[in-house]
Order: C-alpha cells, then sequence, then structure tokens
C-alpha cells in the first residue's frame, strides 16, 4: 500500500458507502469525473480492479474489499492514537461521535449539555439517522456510540445499557380512537390514516414482525423519515407509532395521547445504547456512554 494517497482513498470509499461515482462526488461537492480519476489512479497502483459498475451503481470487488478493510483499520488505529493523546490530556481536547435514532434527540440533550459544559474543549458530533444506519457506523467505527430503537441481535456489538420501551399509537385528543378503553388492535390501527417511518428503522421493522405473525399487513398513509413529520400528522387526525421517551413533549402538553398496543409484539420493543466489541472507547466517550445511562429517559 505504499505510495497510495490517502485522499485518493477517501474518495473510494465513499463512493462504495454511497453506491455510486455520482453520490460520492455530490456529498464530497466534487465532479464526477473527479471521483473517477481518483478511483482510477488508485486501481492503477494496485493493478487490479476496486469496483464493479452496474445500472443501479457500484459494488466493490474482492480486492476492493480487502482495501476497504486497510482503510477502515487505518482509520480505527488513527481514532485511537487521538484518543490516546486525549486522555494523556485529561479530557482537554477530543472528539466523540455519536450516531442515533430521531426519536432520542429531546431525550439525549440533557446529557449531552451537561457534558459540554464540564468539557467545553470536546467537540461532540451527533449523526440522526435510522436503525440500520446507526448499527453501521458502529460497526465500522464511524462512531464510537450508538443509540438505537429494537435492533436485531448482533454478536459483534456490546450492550451498555437496555431498557424495555413499547410501542404505542399516538393519536390527538379529538381522534376517534382517544376514547378507546381497550388497547388498540391491527385492525383498529387499519380504519384510519397511519404514519410511519421506512423500513431503515426499528419500529418500521417490529411493525413488519407483528403484521407477518397475526397474517395482516396494514397500508401506511404516510412513509417518512422524520419523526416530527409523524408526530405532526398524528396532531393533524392520523395515528402513528412511537415509544413514548420519543413524544414526551406532545404527551406532556397534551397535544398527543398515548394508547396502548393489543399485540404482544409491540410490547417487546426496547432500546440499547452500543459500541462495537472489542473497541476501546476514550475516556471522554466512556464518561459520555455513563452519563446517558443514568440520566437519559430511554433507560429508566
Amino acid at each position: 500500500m505504499r505510495g497510495i494517497h490517502e485522499q485518493r482513498l477517501h474518495y473510494f470509499v465513499e463512493a462504495v458507502r454511497l453506491g455510486s461515482v455520482r453520490a460520492a462526488a455530490d456529498a464530497l461537492d466534487i465532479a464526477p469525473s473527479a471521483v473517477s480519476r481518483q478511483i482510477a489512479q488508485v486501481e492503477a497502483e494496485l493493478g487490479v480492479d476496486l469496483i464493479e459498475r452496474h445500472r443501479r451503481g457500484i459494488t466493490p470487488t474482492e480486492a476492493g474489499r480487502l482495501v476497504l478493510d486497510y482503510f477502515r483499520q487505518r482509520q480505527t488505529q488513527l481514532d485511537g492514537l487521538r484518543d490516546a493523546i486525549s486522555d494523556l490530556q485529561g479530557l482537554r481536547t477530543g472528539r466523540v461521535v455519536l450516531a442515533i435514532g430521531e426519536g432520542f434527540i429531546g431525550d439525549l440533550s440533557r446529557s449531552l449539555g451537561d457534558f459540554s459544559a464540564r468539557h467545553p474543549e470536546i467537540e461532540v458530533r451527533v449523526n440522526v439517522v435510522g436503525t440500520n444506519e446507526v448499527i453501521r457506523q458502529v460497526m465500522e467505527d464511524e462512531a464510537q456510540l450508538g443509540l438505537v430503537f429494537n435492533p436485531p441481535r448482533d454478536p459483534h456489538l456490546r450492550v451498555h445499557g437496555s431498557r424495555e420501551q413499547p410501542l404505542y399509537a399516538l393519536v390527538a385528543p379529538g381522534h376517534p380512537l382517544a376514547g378507546a378503553r381497550a388497547p388498540v388492535t391491527l385492525a383498529e390501527l387499519g380504519q384510519h390514516r397511519l404514519a410511519l417511518p421506512d423500513i431503515s428503522y426499528g419500529i418500521r421493522q417490529m411493525l413488519d414482525a407483528v403484521e407477518q405473525a397475526a397474517g395482516q399487513r396494514l397500508a401506511p398513509t404516510l412513509t417518512c423519515n422524520t419523526f416530527a413529520l409523524l408526530k405532526h400528522y398524528a396532531q393533524q387526525g392520523g395515528v402513528t407509532l412511537l415509544p413514548l421517551f420519543a413524544a414526551t413533549q406532545e404527551l406532556d402538553s397534551g397535544a398527543l395521547c398515548a394508547l396502548p398496543l393489543a399485540d404482544p409484539g409491540f410490547a417487546r420493543a426496547h432500546v440499547e445504547l452500543v459500541t462495537r466489541l472489542g473497541r476501546k472507547l476514550s475516556r471522554a466517550a466512556d464518561e459520555l456512554r455513563t452519563a446517558m445511562v443514568q440520566r437519559m429517559t430511554a433507560f429508566r
């Protein structure tokens, strides 16, 4: 690998991560031809093809996957060096990267505020993404910590905090379901305008499992990737499914009501704070991890 420019590798990694040269060019704010040229130079230096082009984009070759592994190991080593230096400086500098689902934003803000007040020189970066992307960022060392709702079991993840957080049906106070005396069934949900996140989110994955077990399929009238829109839609007469901690403000103000769901599958939902198994956290990341588990409503 000697003689290969690290920036060229970065172009290759971004193209593979995003699935196409054009998407990588948009993310990097450069021309697609520049990305292709940099990848071609790496291929020429190594004497192998790194990507295969398809109608829908690109995928890495076997050699490309080896280069990806090399790049990620280098990044992990660099992060470890930075963390070690930060530890020597006594939490005076450094960076902590979190990948979280949108529903955790309000709950997380207090822990972040307190942490930043104690350590103003440490940068905290928060990536707000869906369940699948949280896991990917943690597994590939793009994020030290991941906050995720109802993730699938993965032996490569270490769980630092876990708590059951059932899903509820959220509706406005004047909605026909608001006066229901019994838990809401799938059949009842199907009679109203339903707003749901897309399948990359743990909420939708849980609903999909419940639907398959029950032999029923709900047809949402709105699918989106932002909880804010889901909650606004519910306030305007629709129904959405969320854990309570994701709608604390709306529930406390009376803008929304939370209704229990009849299917026991919804009660098994849980939240987790995870890291990649084997990754050593910096002192800063470890302190923030402890504060999150102790202070966040999602873990109570």
